[in-house]
């Protein structure tokens, strides 16, 4: 099969497309799959370039792991003797380690069936981003009806999705982006948007119960005075350097006011809620650009940018 690999860490173009082995089921519980989407996440390029907390999990001098990719949308291939939940010719998506592959084979634990109303490309763009946003609105904030969510990097792919979770859950919700977002975030749900390129949002007097940080911008300490007296500020860039754990720690030490690093745990239940609210339309994955495979190098400067509208996906089929 052909896969996209990189065997030393640096720019895009270390990113070469191979041919490779086809993997295949050898724990009863894993998913063949006939890889058609998956999309492009920070995480990608964090670990191609080899930032140092990366290199502590996949290798200091060169990746243990060849194959990036942490979204997958296609179809079941096959299935191990214990997978109940899925059957041969299934679409399906979900959390994968290595799915910028024509194939992978996860856990079924990580697997959810797709929403009827989405396409593989769409689909690809919902797991990694979308666990994020609601594992950390739901799990960290907690957050309940009437709440004050200021969501920062509103247009990037979890702050995209953040947004409309916020709203789901009744929160009154402030998006921050560029003024050229400001009209799509406001229609999937923000009740007010901010540009950021005009307005500093933590000056403005304005308090908030939640402050999620979605795209490594601002810090705990900068958003201190926007947090009310029981505020939580929220974090999922826990790789980048000025958010490290000392800075979090003695974040969590001022008053009543609190900071917290959430990274996102894929879980079959969470998709599987995540696919109800695709096709009740509460939320829906908007995909700004598409790349093929041979063109993931293209598809990192992209994501590098920093410009993302929504989410960028690799179509692999």
């Amino acid at each position: 099969m052909k896969a996209a690999i990189y065997h030393s860490y640096g720019s895009p173009e270390v990113l070469q497309i191979r041919d490779v082995d086809k993997p295949a089921i050898k724990d009863e519980d894993r998913v063949l799959i006939k890889v058609a989407a998956a999309s492009v996440n920070q995480y990608d390029t964090l670990y191609r370039k080899g930032y140092l907390p990366t290199r502590l999990e996949n290798g200091f001098t060169k990746p243990k792991t060849p194959i990036l990719g942490i979204d997958v949308a296609g179809t079941v291939e096959a299935v191990g003797k214990e997978v109940q939940k899925f059957k041969v010719g299934d679409r399906v998506f979900g959390s994968c380690v290595g799915s910028h592959a024509e194939y992978v084979c996860p856990r079924q634990s990580v697997l959810s069936h797709m929403p009827d109303n989405a396409r593989f490309e769409e689909a690809a763009a919902i797991p990694c981003a979308a666990q994020t946003a609601l594992q950390a609105l739901r799990d960290t904030a907690h957050i309940k009806e009437g709440d004050k969510v200021l969501i920062y990097g509103a247009s990037g792919g979890v702050g995209h999705f953040a947004v409309q979770l916020a709203r789901y859950f009744g929160a009154e919700v402030t998006a921050v982006c560029s003024a050229t977002n400001m009209g799509w975030v406001k229609d999937l749900g923000a009740h007010h948007v901010i540009d950021y390129t005009e307005e500093d949002f933590s000056h403005n007097g304005e308090t908030y119960n939640i402050i999620l940080d979605a795209v490594g911008k601002r810090t705990f300490f900068s958003c201190l005075r926007s947090l009310d007296e029981k505020g939580i500020y929220i974090t999922e860039h826990a790789l980048y350097p000025k958010y490290h754990p000392i800075q979090l720690m003695l974040g969590s030490l001022i008053g009543t006011k609190k900071a917290k690093i959430h990274l996102a745990k894929p879980a079959d239940s969470d998709l599987d809620l995540l696919r109800e609210l695709v096709e009740k339309e509460e939320i829906k994955p908007i995909v700004e650009k598409y790349f093929s495979l041979d063109e993931i190098a293209e598809a990192h400067r992209h994501v590098e940018s920093g410009r993302t509208k929504g989410k960028v996906v690799l179509k692999i089929k």
